[in-house]
C-alpha cells in the first residue's frame, strides 16, 4: 500500500478544512501515463499571429539534438545558440519597433517561419475562475463578443496542466482576436479582453493575452516548490508532491484522485461504470437516503448506484442533462458506460449534459460513484430534482429504487486523502505545469485575479502572495515587472452586525500586497460583485480598472486609477476623523448615504456608525461607543460600496486597527 500524509481523523480534517471551490467540472492534460511527448524544434509558445514584446531583447528556445546549431532571425537582427547536452537551446533577439508586423525564422534541423508576429506588449493573464470567465458569459456578453474583431489584440491561452515537475513546453497556439476566436470554448478571460481594449484604446500598441488560469485553484498551486519548501507551511503536502512525482504519478493535482484511484473497488479492472455488469448481486436502496439503507449513514464511505432506463424511439434531437442535486462530497456520473460529469463542490448542484450521441432509444444504464464524508449525507437534493431531462424538456424521474454496492467503508482507522476537491489544488503543481513552461518569454507584466480559494486562510496570503510574485518575477528574468491585483468583489450575504471577517482579510492582504512588493497595483472591485454569484458578470469595470492601473503606472499616461485609500486616523472627542490619499477631486457619496462605518472601542465590540463627509476627510461616530479608538469601512464579504471619489472609483475597504483577525491562526493548508 502507498504511504500517505494523513491527520489522525477525518473529522479533525473536516474542522481544518474548508476550501471555497468553484471549478465543477474539468478535463486536465495529466503527465504521468503518457509517453514523453516530442520536443518540438520552437516552444510552442511562439507561433503566427503572435506578439513579441517590444523594447527588450525576446528569449527564444526549443529543442534539438546535442550540439546542433540553431539561427534565429527577425529582419535585420538575430540571435544563435547551440542545443545543450539536455538539447535544449536558448538565444535572445532584439525586437523591430513597436507596431511593427514581421516574419521570425528559425534555422537549424528545420526551418520554420512565424509569420504575422506583431511587436507590442504581452500581458500574463493568472488566478481562478474569475479571470477564466470567458467574454460571452460577461454581462451584454453577446454584444461584447460581436464587436470583438480587434486584429492587434492577440490570444493565446494555456491549456489546463498540473505536474508535480516542470513541464517542458506549453500546450496552446496564439489566434487573432475576433467575435469567433473570443468566444471558442467557454470563452476568452473577459477580464483580460476589457483590459487589453482598454489600454489599447489609449495607446495604440498591439497587445498579446496569455490566459494562464484554472478555476477554484489557490494560491499556493501557483508557487515555486522550492519556495514553498522553505515558508515551512506545506511540508506535508509538498511531501506527497514529492512522492507523486518519484512514482511517475499521474499529474492529478488532486489528492482526491489520487486517492480513489487507490482505493476504489469500482474503479479497478471491470469498471462499476460498465453497462455490461451484473449487478443482480447488489442491494436494492433508494436515492436519496440509501446510506443508511447500506449501513454508513454516520461513516466516510465510497458506494456506486446503478439504475437502468428505458427512452423512447425515437429520441429528442439534442443533448440531454443529468440533474443529480447537491451531493456530498464528491460523485461520478456515467452514462451507458461514459462519463458525464464529476463535482467535490458540496454547494453546486450537479447539472451534467450527455451528449445526444450518449444515449439510445430503448434501455439505458446510469451509473453514479459517491464519494460520501459527512455523517448522515450523500444526496442531498429533494426526490423530484433527480431526474434526467431530454432535449425536448421532457423529464425522466431518477429518484427511487437503484441498485447500490459500497465499494469502501473508510471508517476510522482507514486512511482519507489530505484534500477533497476533485481538481487540481495542491501545492506547486500548476506552477510547475502552466507556469514553468511560458518562462522566460519576455513580457510586459503579469494581472492577477485570484483569493477565492484562499479567503479561510487571508492572513497567510500576506506572505503566499508576494512570494508568487516573487517566483514568477525570478522565472521570467525580467527584473520587477508590472504586477496588477483584482481585489476580491463583494460575495455572500451581507451581515447585520459588523465584526472579523475573512473575506474582508483576504482583500486587506491583496491590499497589503499592492503596498508593500515593488511596481504592484490594486484594482478595487468591491462594488461590482453579486451577493448570490461568486462569478459576477460585470466584468467591464474590472478590465478597465485594471487597464487605468497600467496606464498611469507602465504607460505614463496621467490619469485616475485609485480610489480613495484609507490614510490615518484622528480622535476628537467621541468621533473619529478618517483621512484619505486620492481623493482626485473629493471624496463623493453613492447611493443615499453614507454606509459599512464601524468603529470599537478598547473592548473589540464593533457596532455600526454614522458617517458623514467633511472636506477631505470622514467623521465617523457611534452612541454605543463613547470613546472609539478604531474604525473599519467596508469590512465584510458583502459590504454596501458608498464612498467613492470624484472620478467615480471605489473606496478600497480598510481597517485602522491592526488587531487580531479571525484567520490569523487558522491552519496553513
Amino acid at each position: 500500500m502507498m504511504k500517505h500524509f494523513y491527520p489522525r481523523s477525518w473529522t479533525a480534517l473536516l474542522k481544518l478544512r474548508a476550501p471555497f471551490v468553484v471549478a465543477v467540472q474539468l478535463v486536465l492534460v495529466v503527465s504521468g501515463f503518457a509517453a514523453a511527448e516530442p520536443r518540438p524544434l520552437l516552444s510552442p509558445i511562439f507561433g503566427d499571429h503572435m506578439v513579441l514584446q517590444r523594447g527588450k531583447p525576446n528569449t527564444f528556445w526549443g529543442w534539438a539534438k546535442p550540439g546542433e546549431k540553431i539561427h534565429v532571425a527577425i529582419a535585420d537582427k538575430s540571435g544563435d545558440a547551440v542545443a545543450a547536452a539536455d538539447g535544449r537551446w536558448q538565444t535572445r533577439v532584439n525586437p523591430p519597433a513597436s507596431g511593427t508586423t514581421c516574419v521570425v525564422t528559425v534555422d537549424g534541423p528545420q526551418h520554420l517561419e512565424l509569420r504575422d508576429v506583431l511587436v507590442g506588449d504581452v500581458w500574463l493573464c493568472g488566478g481562478q475562475s474569475n479571470m477564466e470567465l470567458g467574454l460571452p458569459a460577461a454581462k451584454d456578453g453577446a454584444a461584447e463578443v460581436a464587436a470583438a474583431d480587434r486584429p492587434t489584440i492577440r490570444l493565446f491561452r494555456v491549456g489546463s496542466r498540473s505536474a508535480y515537475a516542470p513541464v517542458e513546453f506549453p500546450r496552446g497556439s496564439w489566434k487573432i482576436c475576433t467575435s469567433q476566436t473570443v468566444a471558442e470554448g467557454n470563452g476568452f478571460s473577459a477580464v483580460a479582453y476589457f483590459f487589453a481594449r482598454g489600454v489599447q484604446q489609449e495607446t495604440g500598441v498591439p497587445i498579446g493575452l496569455i490566459q494562464d488560469c484554472l478555476g477554484g485553484t489557490p494560491v499556493e498551486s501557483w508557487m515555486n516548490p522550492a519556495t514553498l519548501r522553505t515558508l515551512k507551511d506545506f511540508e506535508a503536502p509538498m511531501a506527497e508532491v514529492e512522492r507523486l512525482r518519484s512514482a511517475n504519478a499521474p499529474g492529478y493535482g488532486s489528492y482526491l484522485m489520487h486517492w480513489l484511484e487507490e482505493f476504489d473497488l469500482g474503479a479497478r479492472g471491470k469498471s462499476w461504470a460498465d453497462p455490461a455488469l451484473d449487478d443482480s448481486a447488489w442491494k436494492t436502496v433508494l436515492v436519496p437516503g440509501a446510506f443508511e439503507e447500506l449501513g454508513l449513514a454516520d461513516v466516510p464511505a465510497i458506494v456506486w448506484f446503478r439504475r437502468e432506463i428505458t427512452l423512447s424511439d425515437p429520441l429528442p434531437a439534442g443533448d440531454a442533462t443529468l440533474h443529480l442535486g447537491v451531493v456530498e462530497k464528491m460523485d461520478t456520473a456515467y452514462v451507458n458506460g461514459q462519463w458525464v460529469g464529476a463535482s467535490s463542490w458540496v454547494e453546486n448542484p450537479r447539472a451534467y449534459r450527455v451528449a445526444a450521441s450518449v444515449l439510445k432509444p430503448g434501455r439505458n444504464q446510469i451509473a453514479v460513484r459517491v464519494f460520501k464524508l459527512k455523517s448522515k449525507l450523500g444526496f442531498l437534493t429533494a426526490p423530484e430534482k433527480i431526474r434526467l431531462a431530454l432535449a425536448d424538456g421532457t423529464e425522466i424521474p431518477l429518484a427511487g429504487e437503484w441498485r447500490g454496492a459500497v465499494s469502501l467503508d473508510a471508517r476510522p482507522p482507514h486512511s482519507l486523502p489530505l484534500g477533497y476537491e476533485n481538481y487540481p489544488t495542491m501545492p506547486s503543481v500548476l506552477y510547475s505545469g502552466m507556469i514553468a513552461p511560458l518562462a522566460p518569454l519576455a513580457i510586459t507584466g503579469a494581472l492577477w485575479y485570484q483569493g477565492e480559494a484562499n479567503t479561510n486562510r487571508a492572513h497567510q496570503y500576506r506572505t503566499l502572495l508576494p512570494a508568487m510574485i516573487a517566483d514568477w518575477r525570478s522565472a521570467f528574468q525580467l527584473g520587477d515587472f508590472p504586477f496588477l491585483i483584482v481585489q476580491l468583489p463583494a460575495f455572500q450575504s451581507r451581515k447585520e452586525k459588523p465584526g472579523g471577517d475573512d473575506w474582508a482579510e483576504l482583500r486587506e492582504a491583496q491590499a497589503f500586497t499592492a503596498r508593500s512588493v515593488p511596481n504592484c497595483g490594486l484594482a478595487v472591485a468591491i462594488d461590482t460583485g453579486e451577493a448570490d454569484n461568486i462569478h459576477p458578470k460585470d466584468k467591464k469595470p474590472v478590465g478597465e480598472r485594471l487597464a487605468a492601473l497600467a496606464l498611469a503606472q507602465q504607460y505614463g499616461k496621467k490619469l485616475v486609477s485609485s480610489g480613495p485609500v484609507y490614510r490615518s486616523l484622528e480622535r476628537e472627542g467621541n468621533t473619529l476623523r478618517v483621512h484619505f490619499d486620492h481623493l482626485d477631486g473629493g471624496l463623493k457619496i453613492r447611493g443615499d448615504k453614507l454606509e459599512e462605518f464601524s468603529v470599537a472601542g478598547s473592548d473589540h465590540q464593533w457596532h455600526w456608525a454614522d458617517a458623514k463627509i467633511e472636506g477631505d476627510t470622514v467623521l465617523v461616530s457611534s452612541g454605543a461607543v463613547p470613546e472609539p479608538q478604531a474604525v473599519r469601512y467596508a469590512w465584510q464579504a458583502n459590504p454596501a460600496a458608498t464612498l467613492f471619489n470624484a472620478a467615480g472609483l471605489p473606496a478600497a475597504p480598510f481597517r485602522s486597527d491592526d488587531w487580531p483577525g479571525v484567520t490569523d491562526h487558522r491552519p496553513p493548508w
